[in-house]
């Protein structure tokens, strides 16, 4: 066997490619189909090749396989995001943790990738149509963003998380953001609330138009005032819900509830409340939306809207593996539920 063995063997004294066709009686070509699967194997070859295999111990070349199959054997995931937002907000690491656990058992890649500017843009979008990646993950994506089209029309498979409208034609995971902002601030009227306010998000983001819509139609079924001097606009970040708080006590200062479109502005929130000597929850009640570690730990723990963010990132994963799989036949669209995690601040 040791003789067999050194015979052509690779320059690391692998088994090759050659050895296994010499071992098993056949031609280097149908080795080299019956590792990618091919149905133009007949049974009894593909044993003789399988059990060559087995007994030399030869493991493929993973690299030449991709190659053959025209595939990088890596996907993409992108966010459109400065570097602070990625490690300083729960939501983004919820869902690199939901995409990395759901490609755990398979031998893929994880590229991940920040975009800036247009530039930064231009030159992914580039990257991508040159085949070095399989398919692309997208975070966190603005209504005017034109990067999903253009991976899109250059036949790159692409799964965003979240929307950019109501008509959005590339396939997407999202959660179920007007309803849980609905949930939210039903809680709060409920609750015996009369002044309730919202701090939204960024106005190009379909998430964010979500959640505010939400607040509104909540509002309105329930006969109460639906103002825009209750309404601050945020950016998801804790600053801008520091600031969106200290604009809502200037204009109404007796408000008694805010509806936080995410729990990091619901934290700065609770900073501006705190310096203004407003208590949580005996003078203003507090919602936050993700329900990520930060509202356990909040004083007091902060009520908030649960999204599955790891259920999102291994659903998008999931969606953009049976698109390279199936070569872009399925294009799934997603909406995930939501629900209201009851906690002291409301």
């Amino acid at each position: 066997m040791a003789g067999v063995a050194g015979r052509g063997a690779g320059r690391d004294g692998r088994p090759t490619l050659e050895q296994v066709a010499a071992r098993a009686g056949v031609g280097r070509g149908t080795v080299s189909r019956v590792i990618n699967g091919s149905p133009r194997v007949s049974d009894r070859t593909r044993a003789a090749v399988q059990q060559a295999i087995a007994d030399l111990g030869y493991v493929p070349h993973r690299a030449a396989r991709a190659l053959a199959a025209n595939r990088s054997d890596a996907i993409a995931l992108v966010v459109p995001e400065p570097e602070h937002r990625l490690f300083a907000e729960p939501f983004f690491s919820g869902i690199i943790r939901g995409v990395s656990a759901e490609l755990a058992d398979t031998d893929i890649q994880l590229l991940l990738t920040l975009i800036r500017t247009p530039k930064e843009r231009a030159r992914f979008a580039q990257y991508a149509a040159s085949h070095r990646v399989d398919g692309v993950l997208l975070i966190s994506v603005h209504g005017d963003d034109p990067l999903p089209d253009q991976l899109s029309e250059a036949g790159i498979p692409v799964v965003m998380t979240g929307r950019r409208s109501a008509d959005e034609r590339v396939p997407y995971v999202d959660c179920d953001n007007t309803g849980g902002a609905q949930l939210a601030v039903e809680h709060l009227l409920g609750r015996g609330r009369t002044t309730v306010a919202t701090i939204t998000g960024p106005a190009d983001m379909y998430v964010a138009q979500c959640r505010l819509a939400g607040y509104r139609e909540a509002m309105r079924a329930a006969g109460r005032e639906d103002s825009d001097e209750l309404i601050a606009r945020g950016d998801f970040t804790e600053e801008s819900g520091y600031s969106a708080m200290k604009e809502l006590l200037r204009r109404r200062p007796s408000l008694d509830a805010v509806f936080c479109a995410s729990d990091l502005m619901a934290v700065g929130a609770r900073r501006a409340l705190r310096e203004q000597g407003r208590t949580v929850p005996e003078d203003v009640a507090l919602v936050g939306f993700e329900d990520s570690p930060l509202a356990r730990h909040l004083d007091p723990p902060l009520t908030s809207v649960s999204q599955p963010t790891e259920g999102m990132g291994r659903a998008m994963t999931r969606s953009l593996l049976s698109e390279i799989s199936n070569g872009g036949e399925e294009r799934p669209q997603l909406v995930l539920p939501t629900e209201l995690v009851r906690r002291p601040s409301s």
